[in-house]
């Protein structure tokens, strides 16, 4: 067995694996809600299809933002390296002379 001294990521990895755990947890949670419910077979599956379905364009719509909102920091990324070229070029040139 190996020993040594402890070394946490400072990179954001922990807040992914929190959000990761809580919508299982939310999930797991949902679905025993559900199965405890005074309910009949055939409305069970069609209120948990409902609620997949729900979830789906849930995380849909939100994997659609965060792909429109990577793009526009791409973008604006893009953009600030092209201004910080243009106002480097000229004092690049001049130092050179």
């Amino acid at each position: 067995m190996q020993s040594g001294k402890y070394e946490s990521s400072e990179d954001g990895g922990n807040i992914g694996t929190a959000l990761t755990f809580l919508l299982i947890g939310l999930g797991a949670g949902a679905l025993v809600g559900l199965m405890y419910a005074p309910k009949t077979g055939r409305q069970m599956r069609k209120e948990l299809r409902k609620k997949y379905e729900t979830a789906r364009e849930t995380l849909d719509d939100w994997k659609d933002q965060a792909r429109e909102a990577a793009e526009d920091a791409i973008d604006r990324g893009a953009e600030i390296a092209e201004e910080v070229r243009e106002r480097v070029t000229p004092l690049t040139k001049s130092v050179r002379r």
